[in-house]
């Protein structure tokens, strides 16, 4: 059984949608004392990144979520969900220490640096863009070495480049997919993503 993390950030039916038609049986769970209970884990989020850890420490659902991490089992972030796998984001930051994430990957979460964009983009960063993958990782098997997806943020991951899967180039290159063991994470939406999404999508129900 697949738990997909319902903190109130974001309408989680497309991401259902998404596992039901690879044929995978998941659903909703809002009670952190359940989350070990699930073989893998799914945790999603739209919107600003201090409201959700807000959401998340509301009820203890931080501490769930980074127990069932330290469990071994697979863990993916989509979105805002793979931002809050990092130790800390500037978005609405009150100090440069930044607002604290779950510290499940080294590195931080920081805003597009437009000075440094080598053509004019807007910010955000909307649409369809490439996924260019950096190493071999089971939750691509079975696509190309680049392919597109789509993306909505404003903001991106920071990291060593040992926990990058993928980098997309969007006015400069970013990381936009993360791993640290079984700890995944991926900045574009795969559930709108079509046939390449749903094949991440299949490929992590079969991790």
């Amino acid at each position: 059984m697949i738990g997909i993390v319902d903190y109130n950030m974001g309408n989680l039916a497309s991401v259902i949608n998404a596992f039901t038609k690879v044929g995978a049986n998941a659903r909703l769970e809002s009670d952190p004392s359940k989350l070990c209970d699930y073989d893998k884990l799914i945790l999603p989020g739209v919107g600003a990144f201090g409201d959700a850890m807000e959401h998340l420490q509301s009820n203890g659902m931080d501490e769930a979520v980074k127990a069932f991490a330290n469990s071994g089992k697979p863990l993916l972030g989509i979105c805002l969900g793979m931002q809050l796998l990092f130790e800390s984001s500037q978005e609405f930051a009150k100090d440069s220490n930044g607002t604290q994430g779950l510290g499940l990957i080294p590195g931080k979460v920081i805003a597009f640096d437009e000075s440094k964009f080598d053509h004019p983009n807007k910010v955000p960063h909307m649409g369809w863009n490439e996924l260019f993958v950096q190493s071999d990782t089971a939750l691509f098997d079975g696509l190309d070495k680049d392919f597109y997806l789509y993306f909505v943020h404003s903001f991106h991951a920071e990291c060593d480049d040992k926990y990058a899967i993928g980098k997309t180039h969007y006015g400069y290159q970013f990381v936009s997919a993360v791993q640290n063991n079984n700890i995944y994470g991926i900045q574009p939406h795969p559930e709108k993503s079509h046939e390449n999404g749903l094949k991440i999508i299949e490929n992590f129900t079969k991790l």
